[in-house]
């Protein structure tokens, strides 16, 4: 029987990582959770066990299963789920979901597209972080060919993939991605407001409120373009040298920061509250990377009151508008970042009306705006779905990567 669009749905979720994590899948996946489980629907969370304390939740409108992981090379605090289809056999044939959704394409990933594909369960999917891309910052280029095709390979498998732009839509579709549907992403404006500046927080920074303070929020690794972000600040420094740099969060390339950039405050890893009190408390926010599949933070510096300096790219190109709310600067021209940065910090009425311009244009990207979105694909997924017959699983994955 075809569900109704009020009907609540049983939504089994699969995916390597979920808070207390802290990057923008497990935020935004948690996000979704939250407002799928206001809307009633029962919700089905299968991840990897995240360490020895670990325990599953069972709460209204929420279940989850822990599974094995592995820890991800170079992301030691994440964890790779491990091969799991015996058990979600089990599991789906017991407590069917109306829909699958896979967040991430391990192999736990991979586990649960096979399984609701042999047992006729519908199966849609995200495309949220450029693995492919990532893998030239960490020595490994030589396999951004094999992990795109294997990408590819699994999306183009599930009724279709959300993606958090329309400009990852157009790169996907031309690398040979089939049934790509855009869903962005909202922000919290009620967390993430300009009205949490601390003042005694700045006073911990040892600065004083007229004084200009940069702020770079996310992973301290190389992926983030980080040598053009502490240039920039560099250029800056010619202009206001007590100008200072507050890095929230942690990564790798920690040590590197501490020895390659001047006046430089490092606060860890920021949630919450406390991480909203941070980005408030900021001026300028400048995010040089060019690995993103939507980039979070830039909504979040933006619903704080910052202004944002970042390339025409992700998050960035579909919200900011160049001198009325941010600061776009043209791909891959680190001269120009540098140069925008630096015209920008000459200017404190500039950094003000850029800021106070962003925090109104994020005012109406809701979350739950955004789910009642997601809500909608679900329902349009259930009605329109075809069941497709499986090939031969064990060689179609054996040769995905060298085709």
């Amino acid at each position: 029987m075809t569900k109704m669009q009020s009907d609540p749905l049983k939504i089994a979720f699969v995916t390597e990582t979920y808070p207390p994590e802290v990057n923008g899948v497990a935020s935004t996946l948690a996000r979704f959770i939250n407002g799928l489980k206001g809307l009633s629907h029962h919700i089905t969370l299968i991840r990897p066990r995240q360490g020895r304390g670990d325990t599953p939740k069972i709460e209204p409108y929420l279940r989850e299963i822990l599974t094995q992981g592995v820890p991800i090379p170079g992301y030691s605090s994440l964890k790779l789920g491990l091969p799991q289809q015996t058990m979600l056999m089990k599991e789906w044939m017991a407590n069917r979901p109306d829909l699958v959704h896979i967040v991430t394409e391990g192999p736990l990933g991979w586990s649960a597209l096979e399984v609701a594909r042999k047992l006729k369960i519908p199966v849609c999917s995200d495309f949220r972080t450029n693995f492919d891309a990532y893998s030239s910052h960490y020595g490994l280029s030589w396999l951004k060919i094999p992990i795109q095709k294997y990408l590819r390979y699994f999306h183009n498998r599930t009724s279709f993939t959300m993606v958090p732009t329309e400009g990852l839509k157009n790169t996907l579709h031309l690398a040979g991605f089939e049934r790509l549907k855009v869903l962005a992403r909202g922000v919290d404006t009620h967390l993430f407001n300009p009205a949490k500046r601390s003042l005694v927080l700045r006073q911990e920074w040892g600065v004083t409120e007229s004084d200009e303070v940069v702020i770079y929020v996310g992973r301290l690794a190389s992926e983030k373009n980080l040598q053009l972000t502490v240039q920039a600040f560099k250029a800056m420094l010619k202009i206001k040298p007590n100008l200072k740099i507050v890095w929230v969060g942690d990564g790798p390339q920690k040590k590197w920061l501490e020895l390659h950039c001047p006046n430089s405050i490092f606060v860890g890893v920021k949630s919450g509250e406390d991480l909203a009190r941070h980005y408030a408390s900021g001026d300028i926010f400048l995010f040089s990377s060019l690995s993103e599949t939507f980039g979070n933070v830039t909504l979040e510096a933006m619903a704080s009151g910052l202004a944002v300096v970042a390339y025409d790219y992700a998050a960035a190109s579909q919200v900011i508008r160049h001198k009325e709310n941010g600061i776009l600067v043209p791909c891959n021209d680190p001269g120009s970042f540098i140069e925008q940065g630096v015209e920008l910090l000459k200017n404190r009425q500039d950094i003000q009306s850029l800021g106070s311009s962003a925090r109104k244009s994020t005012l109406e990207i809701s979350w739950e705006s955004v789910t009642g979105k997601l809500d909608r694909k679900y329902h349009e997924l259930l009605l329109n779905y075809v069941p497709v017959e499986n090939s031969n699983t064990p060689l179609a994955l054996g040769n995905v990567c060298i085709k």
